[in-house]
């Protein structure tokens, strides 16, 4: 067996379905104890702007998955009541299907990626950052963060990003969709908004915790802004 993640994005339209997703940020919870081959999941919402925003976004939730092989996932989906419920209640959704390429970092204590694929610079990835920040660097965290959230807008090679998390304010995490790894580098590496704040996190000492991951995709289910995501 080989492992996977999957990561699915909900859209959600009326008042109703709004509130009842955004109960099931701790409600949701039952229905994911003593699934078959998860190994590792989270239940998240979503932020209003690409990257890390402090203003929540009712209508976008996250739910992100690992699994000891995609049969476990496919069964899941095809099966599991809670998962059903998302899909009825939910305007569109897509799901992500990935193999970890690298991470480094924790995720609440847990590193809970293996390896499976390679990175190509002509290829796509998906990548994911984490962060716990420290209760005393929020105000300097947020005053500087908007910055790079406007600074993916429009990005040449940018398929989709939404910042996410399992707490308002304190966890934080941006998961992105680039058509290839060369244009995720260049955004990483040249753009300046992106470059301050990196060099800010290591000054500044933000996050009590964070986590790096890149993934090389391999299947889109599902719509996205009314059509099938595209790599």
């Amino acid at each position: 067996m080989s492992q996977i993640t999957t990561s699915t994005f909900f859209k959600v339209a009326t008042f109703s379905n709004k509130w009842w997703a955004f109960t099931q940020m701790q409600l949701g919870h039952l229905g994911m104890k003593q699934v078959a081959g998860l190994t590792f999941y989270k239940i998240l919402g979503s932020g209003a702007k690409n990257g890390f925003s402090a203003i929540p976004n009712f209508g976008t939730y996250v739910l992100f998955c690992v699994w000891e092989s995609e049969a476990f996932a496919t069964a899941f989906f095809e099966e599991n009541t809670f998962f059903k419920n998302y899909q009825k209640r939910s305007s569109e959704h897509v799901t992500a299907y990935l193999n970890s390429a690298e991470a480094h970092g924790f995720w609440n204590g847990t590193q809970p990626f293996q390896k499976t694929a390679t990175l190509a610079k002509d290829k796509p990835v998906v990548v994911l950052t984490r962060a716990r920040i420290r209760f005393r660097k929020l105000w300097s965290f947020w005053s500087k963060v908007s910055t790079v959230s406007q600074s993916l807008e429009g990005y040449d090679g940018l398929v989709l990003s939404i910042g996410v998390g399992e707490w308002p304010l304190i966890q934080q995490a941006t998961i992105s969709i680039w058509k290839t790894q060369a244009e995720m580098m260049d955004y990483a590496y040249k753009n300046p908004r992106h470059k301050e704040v990196v060099l800010l996190t290591r000054k500044l000492n933000w996050y009590q915790e964070e986590l790096f991951a890149r993934f090389v995709p391999y299947k889109f289910v599902g719509t996205w802004d009314g059509k099938p995501v595209e790599v």
